[in-house]
């Protein structure tokens, strides 16, 4: 090869006439001539996806985050408040048990303040102090969720099934489960009222090594084994007549805004949609991994199998952290945020939410403007809170207002009907005993709405330990 550049050079030299060139000029037109040709070389092979990209932002998921976490806060006074007796509490203790969750002396006064349309605060007619409970707008939620989260149960037991079908062993640890059960539309007590209760799909046991529970699949349904993204080329195929060989192994791609795309990154692009891959159900044991054929085959299986997992999620994103829980069983690489950033036309991670401390990745397919493309009924439920989280504050006094005037004239029309009927002694005897008794049971409603209202509602969602196993989580920042 030395010898190739040197005589090139030396043609260079005598077609210019410049034979006479010193050293250093020489030296100066092989450099060059070396360069130029070490950087044709590269360029010609830069079809490949760089390992290392940098995360570009799309401010759509990155709000999408900032109302999560203020939903988790709220979450968390409404558990609170839920737990104490007839659902209030004062405004005196809230501040003292407030300081066990994170916040400061007299931050949850502040913060409860701030929505109005989900905390109410009223005074004791006894003992004269303040007590906080939930509006009725919240118990609603509260009920539609709930009720939405135990209709979906069946689905439930599916996306269960087909998560197993994922692992490579057909079991998964039942900590790491109960971690993401919300994910996955799970309810609290998933282990008696699904596991237990379909003793035809899971089983409970025991590992002697180490003492964690697991839940094993009973039987693998070949049924089951069609992948969400399978789905998807198949109306991409009928509905816009799409040739099959192209989009055969293909994902759906929609870069982030600002996500510069060059020549040879589509090149790079194109390669990889149209690279075969093994489907994140099949049993690849069998299969020999040491050809570069085969790792690069994992590689889009580990993103297909990551693209699955999303699939069953309620809302179409989970943690990394939680992914993670999932790294060993699931064959997918060390460095899942690096390795995710290398697609970041299919999944979208955010830092926002939780102060950098977690990753939320999102299936960008599954959104369009900031709201998933197939709602569900537990999605909607749970974004009703968020819709009243987001309400102006000066909507809740303009509706207290409304209230208050319309009783005003209620009780401006009942005065003007005990005058017209009793004090000027119109009407029999008969009608003036019904209006009175309509008057008392008129005035028995109104004491009832104002008494202390209790729920039967209860939504426990204690916060889990996302270290639950510390070298599953291998994160790169």
């Amino acid at each position: 090869m030395h010898t190739f550049f040197t005589h090139a050079t030396k043609i260079l030299i005598s077609n210019t006439k410049l034979c006479k060139t010193n050293s250093s000029t020489y030296s100066f037109l092989q450099n060059m001539l070396i360069n130029s040709f070490t950087a044709t070389r590269l360029m010609s092979q830069s079809t490949s996806i760089p390992k290392k990209l940098q995360r570009v932002r799309d401010h759509g998921y990155d709000n999408y985050m900032e109302v999560e976490k203020k939903m988790r806060k709220v979450l968390k006074f409404q558990d609170l408040i839920l737990s104490q007796p007839s659902s209030i509490v004062s405004i005196s203790r809230l501040d003292t048990l407030s300081r066990r969750l994170g916040f400061k002396q007299f931050e949850s006064g502040q913060f409860i303040l701030k929505f109005p349309h989900l905390f109410e605060i009223f005074e004791h007619p006894v003992q004269r102090i303040l007590y906080c409970r939930l509006t009725r707008k919240a118990q609603l939620q509260i009920e539609q969720e709930n009720q939405a989260l135990l209709v979906q149960i069946p689905d439930a037991v599916t996306r269960l099934r087909k998560l197993l079908m994922l692992s490579n062993t057909g079991r998964l640890r039942l900590e790491h489960v109960r971690i993401a059960r919300k994910e996955f539309g799970l309810p609290d007590d998933f282990e008696l009222s699904v596991i237990l209760k379909y003793p035809q799909f899971f089983r409970l046991f025991d590992a002697k090594e180490t003492r964690n529970k697991y839940i094993e699949l009973v039987d693998k349904d070949p049924n089951l084994a069609i992948c969400a993204i399978e789905r998807v080329r198949e109306n991409e195929y009928r509905e816009k007549g799409i040739d099959a060989e192209n989009i055969r192994f293909s994902f759906i791609v929609n870069f982030p805004p600002g996500f510069k795309i060059g020549k040879y990154y589509k090149i790079a692009v194109w390669k990889w949609q149209r690279l075969p891959y093994w489907s994140p159900y099949e049993d690849v044991s069998g299969y020999d991994m040491r050809s570069l054929e085969a790792q690069k085959r994992m590689e889009k299986r580990a993103i297909a199998t990551i693209h699955e997992l999303l699939s069953l999620t309620v809302e179409k994103k989970i943690t990394l952290e939680r992914i993670a829980h999932f790294r060993l069983v699931m064959d997918l690489p060390k460095k899942l945020k690096e390795f995710l950033l290398q697609h970041q036309g299919i999944f979208y991670i955010s830092t926002r939410g939780n102060h950098g401390k977690l990753h939320t990745v999102f299936l960008r397919e599954a959104y369009k403007k900031g709201e998933l493309v197939e709602p569900n009924d537990l999605y909607l439920a749970r974004r009703k809170l968020a819709e009243l989280i987001l309400l102006s504050p000066r909507k809740a006094n303009v509706d207290k207002e409304l209230v208050g005037n319309r009783r005003d004239r209620e009780d401006d029309e009942m005065g003007r009907v005990r005058r017209a009927y009793v004090d000027n002694g119109l009407g029999s005897r008969g009608d003036r005993d019904i209006i009175r008794r309509h008057v008392e049971e008129e005035e028995d409603v109104e004491s009832d709405l104002s008494g202390d209202i209790e729920s039967d509602y209860t939504d426990e969602n204690s916060d889990c330990n996302e270290n639950a196993d510390a070298e599953d989580t291998h994160l790169t920042e």
